[in-house]
């Protein structure tokens, strides 16, 4: 090991730099640097130390000085103590032979001290400068391997300390390497009540691209009115430099956190075709983004230019993808897919883009596979990094893309046909958050009359009374058994248009259930609804099952549409909006308005992982005009103001925690003695039976965190951190909503954690639950279409002819064509697969051990831990009781998305801690 050389540092006056927000190294008269060069440094043996006080986990490696007389101790003289940093450092993964060779040189300047500075701050002020006292060296030498990991490698940094330094509080770190390093974890050794950890995972910027230097904070959680002297200017600096002056387009490099609209949805400058309606303004209200600050397009100066891929969208450097991420699955994966595949499908099937034409077509695709044409599968296989990763996803061929047969048909593959599963998906499916309880009659419109025709549904009494089997329409809405999937008022403003696109054909939905005595739920009835028209004034259309063969075939293409619908709206409204656009402000705030030292940022903050960058490659290719949203949903390039219009008429926090929601719903009753404070009206309602003890699980967590953070009388109103994220929360990250009435006040303990649990739940169970589903049940086209192509050929219709003498003909050329559904396929598949490193749920209290050094606080994650692998148990259990016919019976998929644990790939199970994918 190269000698590392200890320095003092003698400080004239305050390191803060008055005047300007920011901090430097030093401030004031150059610093006073006495090398101490011996050849009698003390020998070093190491010891494990265990952060918790388990000997089974959290282990760190620990250096005990050696003293002359062979006793074991702290170092010292009579200048001050001598400490040791060990910082563990991981590299990047570096492939080509310059990267190599920059990474041996960046390891010898640490060597010999000239690439990485910290400076220790202590929580005490020292009486002369008025700041954390401090003392700082340069990083020296490098440590035996402690990991098996050959990108993980340790430094040491040596130090002399003052006897009454104090505790650390804070370390800055500079560092004077060309590029950016990743910091993963700092220990403290030498002081009287053992090793201090300063948790990191953090990039740290060249000085050349920023001279300032980086503050870690230790491993302790602080309110604001707790934090000690010595560190307290840092804390506020630390989150000044997070905020950004919303004046300078931000490099990949940056930790700023801003907001902004949705502007850069569209691209004007490059088509006409591609102009999209600016989201976030009053008429198109909508959460908002992170600010990236790039140039406004030549043709419109309220849209904002475009990344085009395979180029990165800014997004803040700590929120990006890690390496392995990258590397071995999801980040790559999609992005694979989005850059390389899809254009590659397109090319070889746009040529000839025809429909399915029989089922035989469809179950080719699992059978044989998509042949490419030999040029452009040439192409792609010479990237070996895409082939490798597009083997993950599909099997890849020497000439063939082949995906794996989804869930919904592996058990029984006729299972899509019956309206049991119909009704069965909207419990226990992809999207089973949108059915409600019917409560009243007639079934009445909200929009304008006097735009769309009279508000009153052609669902009327007698209909439902001829589809109950002698029970009357007043005792089954008495009883709670009469149920509604309602897509009239979302859909219809949109229709006329979405039906003017090429190929595009929909109505808006109602669907009546019927939920029988013996715990059956069956669809009755279907509404399909077109604009009204001058020479059409009511065109509303009635579907029943009925039991000739022609009504049996207009009924399953009116469920067809209805499936469409529901993808449409499962995938704008529920999916993207409701966890992935509405999270992004809550990120936002929290790393803005919470210092990292906040006991409510350390505990949302692996609720945030990856977020943000998926957001934005989002943006870049799935929901902007043109995108694969665009190009596979009904809505077309109207789909975003379907979801903006969503967000403006039904988005309400306080709506979004589950018991609120399946109460709103009508499908749940207050009943304080079950979990969640709420009884289902169908026992037999999967994802909210399961997601009840997920919720209750997370609520009782935070209900005893908050209990432990603040215990004090108004320690929550006078937290000017946390108060100052609700307010930016509520008026900046969703700006168009801040005057709303419903907005929870944030005064007390019961506040706190329902807006917290709040949180946790949208970004790990709710998003688990119509996430992870996607391929399982839409890798079928015909059970979950995501998009229809014609309108139902009734009595009189041109087409009726042809569909009574080919029913099945007319049924799969209605369909997505064999391009469109391969494409959303392959998103789909991508969108469901977990990655290697996915951090879950249930994990919460192996990666929360970084974070905190209080037994208390760890013994509240342990807790949770053992109540979701509880909770695991029972939904297991509950899989098997043949009782529960959503989850059980021939054929039947048990409904496991609501599982905390998950192996990677398509398991359609898993709950991920954050939005990752």
């Amino acid at each position: 090991m190269i000698s590392a050389q200890p320095k003092t540092t003698t400080l004239p006056r305050p390191y803060t730099i008055s005047g300007t927000g920011k901090h430097q190294i030093l401030g004031g008269k150059a610093s006073t640097f006495r090398p101490r060069i011996t050849d009698k440094r003390p020998h070093v043996i190491r010891s494990v130390i265990s952060r918790t006080g388990d000997s089974k986990s959290g282990v760190e490696t620990a250096e005990k000085i050696v003293e002359s007389n062979g006793s074991v101790g702290l170092s010292s003289n009579s200048g001050g103590i001598n400490v040791r940093a060990v910082i563990t450092i991981r590299k990047k993964m570096k492939e080509r032979l310059t990267e190599k060779i920059e990474d041996q040189w960046e390891s010898f300047l640490n060597a010999i001290g000239k690439g990485i500075l910290i400076q220790l701050i202590s929580e005490d002020i020292d009486p002369a400068t008025k700041s954390g006292k401090s003392a700082e060296s340069f990083v020296r030498g490098w440590l035996p391997k402690l990991s098996d990991n050959p990108y993980v490698v340790e430094y040491g940094a040596d130090l002399i300390v003052p006897h009454d330094f104090g505790q650390p509080g804070a370390i800055l770190i500079t560092n004077f390497h060309d590029k950016e390093i990743f910091i993963m974890e700092i220990v403290v050794h030498g002081f009287s009540k053992g090793p201090i950890f300063f948790w990191a995972n953090t990039w740290i910027h060249s000085k050349k691209d920023n001279p300032e230097s980086r503050i870690i904070f230790k491993n302790q959680a602080y309110l604001p009115s707790q934090t000690p002297a010595g560190i307290k200017d840092l804390r506020r600096e630390d989150l000044l430099s997070l905020r950004g002056n919303r004046k300078e387009e931000r490099k990949l490099h940056e930790r700023v956190y801003d907001y902004d609209i949705y502007n850069d949805l569209g691209n004007p400058d490059k088509s006409e075709d591609l102009v999209r309606k600016v989201l976030g303004t009053e008429e198109w209200p909508y959460p908002r983004r992170c600010r990236t600050g790039r140039p406004p397009t030549k043709r419109d100066p309220d849209s904002e230019t475009r990344i085009e891929k395979p180029n990165p969208v800014y997004v803040p450097r700590d929120e990006t993808f890690e390496e392995t991420k990258q590397n071995t699955f999801a980040a790559g994966r999609l992005k694979a897919l989005l850059h390389n595949l899809i254009p590659l499908i397109a090319s070889k099937l746009s040529s000839s883009d025809i429909p399915f034409t029989n089922f035989s077509d469809i179950d080719d695709l699992y059978k044989i596979g998509v042949l490419l044409k030999e040029e452009e599968q040439e192409t792609s296989i010479k990237n070996l990094f895409i082939a490798k990763v597009m083997n993950q996803v599909f099997t890849v061929g020497d000439k063939l893309l082949k995906y794996d047969m989804p869930a919904i048909i592996k058990r029984d593959r006729f299972a899509w046909l019956r309206d049991n599963e119909f009704a069965r998906q909207a419990l226990a499916g992809v999207n089973p958050v949108n059915i409600e309880l019917l409560k009243e009659l007639p079934i009445l419109s909200k929009l304008d009359p006097e735009i769309y025709g009279p508000p009153e549904s052609a669902i009327t009494k007698e209909i439902i009374q001829r589809e109950l089997n002698g029970i009357s329409v007043e005792e089954a809405i008495k009883d709670k058994r009469l149920f509604i999937l309602d897509y009239h008022d979302i859909l219809l403003p949109f229709i006329e248009d979405m039906n003017s696109l090429p190929d595009r054909k929909a109505y808006a939905s109602r669907t009546i259930f019927y939920y029988s005595e013996t715990g059956i739920l069956r669809p009755i009835i279907i509404e399909l609804s077109l604009p009204s028209t001058p020479s059409s004034p009511r065109s509303k259309t009635i579907f029943t099952h009925g039991h000739d063969a022609t009504t049996h075939w207009i009924w399953k293409l009116a469920k067809a549409h209805v499936c469409s619908n529901d993808a449409g709206v499962h995938q704008l409204v529920n999916h993207w909006l409701k966890t992935h656009a509405c999270m992004e402000p809550y990120i936002i705030a929290t790393h803005r308005q919470l210092s990292s030292m906040h006991p409510v940022y350390k505990l949302l903050h692996p609720h945030m992982r990856y977020t943000m960058e998926i957001n934005a490659l989002a943006r870049q290719s799935l929901i902007n005009g043109g995108g694969i949203i665009e190009a596979c949903f009904s809505p077309g390039k109207y789909a975003m103001e379907i979801s903006s219009a969503a967000y403006k008429s039904s988005w309400r926090f306080d709506m979004e925690a589950l018991p609120a929601d399946l109460l709103r719903r009508g499908v749940a009753v207050e009943d304080p003695s079950v979990p969640g404070g709420v009884k289902l009206v169908i026992e037999d309602y999967p994802y909210a039976a399961d997601g009840l003890l997920i919720w209750s699980a997370i609520k009782e967590l935070v209900e005893s965190y908050v209990e432990h953070y603040y215990s004090e009388p108004n320690s929550i109103t006078s937290d000017v951190e946390l108060q100052a994220w609700w307010d930016e929360i509520k008026n900046k990250g969703h700006e168009d909503k801040r005057n709303e009435p419903w907005w929870p006040e944030l005064k007390t303990q019961d506040d706190l954690s329902n807006i917290l649990a709040t949180i946790m739940w949208t970004a790990s169970g709710q998003h688990a639950a119509i996430n992870f589903g996607q391929y399982p049940f839409g890798g079928y086209p015909p059970n979950r279409p995501t998009l229809m192509r014609k309108l139902i050929p009734l009595e009189g219709h041109p087409d009726y002819e042809k569909f009574l003498q080919s029913p099945e003909f007319t049924f799969l050329t209605s369909l997505p064509t064999r391009l469109q559904a391969t494409k959303v396929m392959a998103v789909q598949d991508t969108l469901s697969t977990h990655s290697p490193d996915e951090e879950y749920i249930h994990q919460l209290d192996h990666i929360h051990r970084s974070s905190f050094n209080d037994p208390q606080v760890q013994k509240l994650f342990e807790n949770f831990s053992v109540e979701l692998e509880e909770i695991e148990r029972i939904i297991e259990q509950r899989n098997k009781n043949i009782n529960l016919k959503n989850r059980t019976g021939a054929g039947v998929p048990p409904y496991e998305l609501l599982l905390p644990s998950s192996a990677p790939g398509v398991t359609g199970r898993g709950i991920p801690n954050s939005i990752s994918i």
